[in-house]
């Protein structure tokens, strides 16, 4: 990195994610907000993105729009807003970090397209203590693929109640972890009535909505005569912000291309 302040722009920036990413940025001499982005119809449209966030007045006011040039962009949106940031990402070649979630099979293809052309980190969760229990998972299931029929597996994931799609991006990149080494075919959400005997060559996903948490997942491998229970719990939206400038700062030096959370942290 120059000795220059990476200068970064937010999409979402009056939402709870977006406005962590902010406050948290405001603080390091190594970043600099040059742009605050929210959809056309916001309430938060003119208002400045660091008293919007706590943090004071910086300077910088929310618009819908990206108008000058900048480093990175950081999106912490919504899968609708897709578009509105892909888009002008693409087409100006500005490096992108994704962290929503909740994306079609369509938008990922769009996503993928783009970074032919742009450098961009994609993932399910920014956090760094999910990422390295997802890794404990790919172990886990490694080690445990020539008993893959005598291992259930279920995945339980909390969230606040605000949270619009279920099971979390999270909880179902790590299901796609175990299944990758374990081989099950079948991904089950949520049981009811009387499904019968649990099969094994399934993996089962339970969401749970309360309050505010800001995110716990158990990813549970089950044995006769044992269990392993692999949790991380978020304790503050902090932990996903944190990650996000950090992908923001590894990603500014990077060529074309889709990156994820491991490449950030070099697992």
């Amino acid at each position: 990195m120059s000795d220059a302040p990476l200068t970064f722009a937010v999409n979402g920036a009056a939402g709870r994610m977006g406005q962590r990413v902010v406050a948290l940025a405001l603080a390091d001499p190594d970043l600099k907000l040059s742009a605050a982005l929210e959809h056309a119809g916001s309430a938060r449209l003119g208002q400045d993105a660091g008293e919007v966030c706590g943090a004071g007045k910086c300077g910088v006011l929310i618009s819908s729009e990206l108008i000058n040039r900048v480093d990175v962009v950081i999106d912490f949106s919504l899968p609708e807003a897709l578009d509105t940031v892909l888009g002008p990402c693409e087409e100006r070649k500005i490096p992108l970090v994704i962290a929503t979630t909740g994306y079609t099979d369509e938008q990922r293809l769009k996503i993928a397209a783009a970074a032919q052309s742009t450098p961009i980190v994609m993932a399910p969760s920014m956090s760094l203590a999910v990422n390295l229990v997802m890794k404990l998972v790919e172990d886990a299931a490694r080690a445990l693929k020539d008993n893959a029929d005598g291992v259930d597996v279920e995945i339980i994931e909390r969230h606040h109640r605000f949270k619009e799609d279920a099971p979390s991006g999270t909880a179902l990149h790590f299901g796609k972890i175990v299944a990758e080494q374990m081989g099950q075919k079948d991904h089950v959400h949520g049981r009811s009535g009387r499904p019968g005997k649990r099969p094994h060559g399934e993996i089962g996903y339970h969401a749970i909505r309360t309050g505010d948490n800001v995110g716990e997942h158990t990813i549970v491998f089950g044995m006769m005569g044992e269990t392993i229970d692999l949790t991380v719990r978020g304790h503050t939206r902090d932990s996903y912000a944190y990650g996000a400038l950090a992908a923001a700062k590894f990603i500014v030096s990077k060529g074309a291309g889709l990156y994820s959370m491991k490449d950030v942290l070099g697992l």
